[in-house]
């Protein structure tokens, strides 16, 4: 530090003497947190002088520094340090521990079970205060209550108000001085006492009503039925009306909700307006005649418009299968596919709503990932509300050495300085406060909030369950404790907010609105038209026409625009050289090969207005350095996109390298993708093993999701597949549990093994209107493959072919038999023969291996009908690949008579070998099985 400030600094007046040692205190709470003194002591700590590179200066650096000023000055004054100074900093320092740890004292359990540790910072005689000091007036600092000065008493008074009743607050983690100084504000501004005017006390106490006549009428209407009843969180209803109000008068046109079965159909039918009889018709299995299997009750979503003072807001319930936690993400993928279609860049239109079980989110990972995605590029929503209807239970765990290692079940949300607003559900009107506060939070800094709402669980894990059995104690007190709308009509009793009988008077109306069956939500709009149309897909069978002509001069002009690259961004040589031939290759002086046919392929569908959008762990590059659709300047590091650079007012590309998730990262883009059906949505694996990590996604949403809940998708995988001797991790995209999970046409399977190939089948997937997922087996080698290449021409005839017939010019009355095979091994396969010069064993690609291609196959095998030896090849283990899944039809395909084996490798554990020299004895033996007619 400077002599010529530090003189200044002890020359002040404020400064001297024992004034000193209070400074000090000062500096040091300054140091902790810099919101815990007052806006004039922080601008002046704030001008300490930095070090030469504009970098602050270690804590202990300056703090020993200004220990050491304050030593000797106070030598120099022979003076000590006053009482009333000491005392004051103390005080400042109790306030500061309030706003660190004050919710661990705070009332937030509604059966006052919690027994939290005693909390020494809290205490008075922990910062040498007592209560004879309690009639001292003392400065507040930056206690935000509207005055500078209060007692002692006065000060722990409000000090418990406001950090240990109804609301425990946790954001002293956040590092953003402006964001703990906002929430400060806000939560120290209303002393612990929020007002809502006797129209909004009334109207709470109608939702309460609501929610808790809801589950009294199901449960004595349908008894011992699941329901997951809401019965002991019923301030969800309240809360979650008041957030979508509050949204739609800050200006928010849609809120997306994403929860598991706690209280969904309370939320179906009182806050997002499902008319209660076609609930009622579900608990007596009756449902409509619409294709689909149907889901159960507490899986089901539901759109619906809701009015609020500035405006209709359309909400939007996710369907949810019972793997709980995994539609955070979807939701996530939804809200930023409304996002892009509304042109909101900070979610200032649409809201997030994730509602959470204490149990689950604390036990599932898929919550980490998610927060984790929270503030990248291509995830980012604006923040979310999460909301966890805490019932300190989960379904028979309740002990908090056994259900989580954290003190909280929120403590998750601390990863990414997520304020965490805990509140006692018996209390609504804390829960409304923390309600706007976690909202205009999210509004104003674009960031996650979380409302931990503390509550209990009426019944068992369902309506069926025994509670009692495991939880004697909590259930016990259960059975006595009232419900919140009761406790909540004698406050207002008291307080002179109604009469005796207006609370009577609600029940029995409400169940007379349950009786008639109608909708009982009076926010309920019927819905607007919506700026997303699915009617152009639905219904249409894979077969359906679509325009895919293209020219080939148009090709050649899309080839060259995508092969551009300006002057003013450098590449390293060996990107350079990719797209001097990819060059070569539009102007059609040599052959296409993958990269080139793929981008080709994008660069087509952006020419005419189409978005896409493909995220992946190296998707700008290519794992394996074959895409380079995202360029980098080797002399700045900054980003080029040719294929956002074809012409003026093209379709938007967007690639993503992603954060390192499969399972987050999948679910986000199907969200994304049943949002918007226009868009092609892309994900690519860094290797196709990598996708087992999002197999809860495959089979909960992506395989049954049309057929459960009529929810169309289009969404393509992108998994590379094939070996190369890289070992079981790096071989095999599982092409066996895809062909597993195909049937009622619920997605297609593809393996193509030419660049004209992928060409025509990502134009394919956009064009057709259909909007089903694509699952696709990319390769590895066949990328640089000499064979594995196409013309120009071939990119402009025809379409994909599901099929692919012999290509060497082999007599078909020679040939005694005939191999089906799909993917790499086809070259293989290829390759031998015509190392042997064989010209009795034809080779038939199967490119699309579901929906299977029958009449393609049929019309391939008209020259083969005189052969009885057929053969399957693959180079994955029997027990995988598609020999199981997909035999039946091979068998169907070959002429009556005619024998079908396989060839390939022996079942196995592993999807493949770890050593080279095995994996290439396993190849030679699988192509030779495959040629060698015995």
């Amino acid at each position: 530090m400077q002599d010529g400030v530090m003189q200044a600094w002890l020359e002040s007046s404020h400064l001297a003497g024992g004034n000193m040692a209070y400074i000090e205190e000062l500096f040091e709470l300054y140091l902790d947190d810099p919101t815990s003194v007052s806006d004039e002591w922080r601008e002046f700590f704030d001008q300490l002088p930095r070090d030469d590179s504009n970098r602050d200066i270690k804590h202990s650096l300056i703090r020993d520094e200004f220990r050491e000023a304050a030593r000797n000055k106070l030598k120099q004054a022979g003076s000590t340090v006053s009482g009333p100074d000491f005392k004051q900093v103390k005080v400042l320092q109790l306030i500061n521990a309030y706003r660190f740890r004050g919710h661990q004292h705070a009332n937030l359990d509604p059966l006052n079970l919690w027994r939290q540790p005693e909390v020494p910072d809290l205490s008075l005689a922990h910062h040498d205060l007592s209560k004879d000091d309690f009639d001292t007036e003392f400065n507040v600092g930056s206690l935000a209550v509207g005055r500078e000065t209060m007692k002692l008493g006065e000060i722990r008074e409000v000090l418990d108000r406001i950090y240990c009743d109804s609301i425990g607050a946790e954001y002293m983690h956040i590092v953003s001085t402006k964001e703990k100084r906002w929430i400060q504000q806000r939560l120290e501004g209303v002393r612990g006492t929020p007002t809502f005017k006797a129209e909004q006390q009334r109207k709470v106490l109608r939702e309460l009503t609501a929610a808790d006549g809801l589950e009294k009428y199901l449960g004595s209407k349908f008894p011992g039925a699941k329901r997951f009843s809401l019965e002991g969180g019923d301030s969800l209803v309240p809360m979650l009306k008041h957030l979508i109000s509050r949204a739609g008068e800050q200006g928010g046109k849609e809120v997306v909700i994403g929860m598991a079965h706690r209280g969904r159909l309370n939320v179906l039918v009182n806050v997002l307006g499902k008319k209660p009889q076609e609930l009622f018709d579900e608990f007596a299995g009756k449902h409509g005649a619409s294709k689909g299997s149907g889901d159960v009750k507490y899986h089901m979503g539901f759109s619906s418009d809701f009015a609020t003072p500035g405006g209709n807001v359309h909400l939007a319930l996710a369907f949810n299968p019972s793997h709980l936690e995994i539609v955070n993400p979807v939701v996530m993928g939804s809200v930023r596919a409304r996002m892009d279609r509304l042109d909101d860049k900070d979610g200032s239109k649409v809201l997030p709503v994730t509602i959470h079980g204490d149990a689950a989110i604390a036990g599932q990972g898929i919550v980490q990932e998610t927060f984790n995605m929270s503030k990248t590029r291509a995830y980012q929503v604006g923040g979310s509300i999460r909301i966890v209807i805490n019932n300190q239970v989960g379904f028979t765990t309740s002990k908090r050495e056994d259900a989580r290692s954290t003190q909280y079940c929120t403590d998750i949300a601390k990863m990414v300085q997520a304020p965490i607003f805990h509140v006692n559900a018996d209390d609504p009107e804390a829960v409304l406060f923390i309600c706007e506060l976690a909202l205009d939070y999210r509004n104003t800094f674009k960031r996650d909030v979380m409302i931990d709402l503390v509550c209990y669980r009426r019944h068992g894990h369902n309506e069926a369950d025994e509670p009692s059995a495991t939880q004697p104690l909590m259930y016990s007190k259960i059975r006595q404790h009232p419900v919140a709308r009761e406790l909540y009509a004698q406050r207002l009793k008291k307080a002179g907010v109604i009469e005796d009988d207006y609370a009577e008077d609600l029940i029995s109306d409400y169940r007379d609105q349950l009786d008639k069956g109608e909708i009982v939500l009076p926010e309920f709009r019927e819905m607007e038209a919506h700026s997303v149309d699915w009617s152009p897909y639905i219904g249409n069978e894979w077969d359906v026409d679509y325009d895919a002509k293209i020219s080939k001069d148009k090709l050649k002009e899309l080839g060259e625009a995508m092969s551009s690259v300006p002057d003013s961004v450098p590449l390293h040589s060996r990107v350079q050289k990719v797209y001097d031939e990819r060059m070569k290759m539009a102007r059609g002086e040599k052959l296409a090969d993958w990269g080139f046919a793929e981008t080709l392929a994008y660069a087509s569908l952006v020419d005419q207005g189409y978005h896409i959008r493909l995220t992946g762990q190296d998707s700008g590059r290519g794992t394996f350095f074959h895409r380079h659709a995202v360029l980098h300047n080797q002399d700045d590091g900054s980003t080029y996109m040719p294929l956002n650079n074809i012409r003026p007012e093209q379709g938007q590309i967007e690639i993503y390298d992603s954060v390192l998730s499969e399972a987050a990262v999948v679910a986000f883009e199907y969200g994304y993708a049943t949002a918007e059906p226009k868009a092609m949505v892309m994900w690519e694996a860094q290797f196709g093993d990598f996708v087992n990590g999002a197999q809860v996604v495959i089979d909960q949403f992506l395989s049954s999701g049309e057929q459960k809940w009529g929810r169309l998708c289009g969404l393509t995988l992108l998994l590379p597949h094939g070996y190369e001797g890289q070992g079981p991790e790096h071989s095999s995209a599982r092409l066996e549990r895809f062909l597993q999970l195909s049937a009622d046409h619920n997605w297609s399977v593809c393996v193509p093994s030419t660049p004209a190939q992928v060409f025509h089948m990502i134009r394919r997937q956009q064009l057709r209107p259909v909007r089903r997922p694509l699952i696709v087996m990319t390769p590895k080698s066949l990328l640089r493959h000499q064979l594995a290449v196409s013309d120009l021409d071939e990119l402009t005839t025809g379409v994909f072919q599901n099929a692919i017939g012999e290509i060497d010019s082999l007599k078909p009355k020679k040939v005694k038999r005939v191999v089906f095979c799909s993917g790499k091994v086809f070259y293989d396969l290829l390759q031998e023969r015509r190392k042997r010069e064989q010209d009795d064993v034809a080779i038939v690609r199967i490119e699309q291996l579901y929906p299977f291609p029958a009449e393609e196959v049929a019309d391939i095998l008209k020259d083969y009908q005189h052969v009885k030896d057929f053969v399957w090849c693959q180079e994955e283990p029997q027990n995988q690949g598609a020999w199981y899944s997909s035999q039946h039809h091979f068998r169907g395909a070959i002429p009556k008579g005619a024998d079908l084996t396989y060839a390939g490798r022996e079942a196995s554990a592993a999807p493949a070998v770890g050593y080279l020299s095995e994996h290439n004895k396993q190849q030679q033996r699988l192509v030779d099985d495959a040629l060698t007619i015995k």
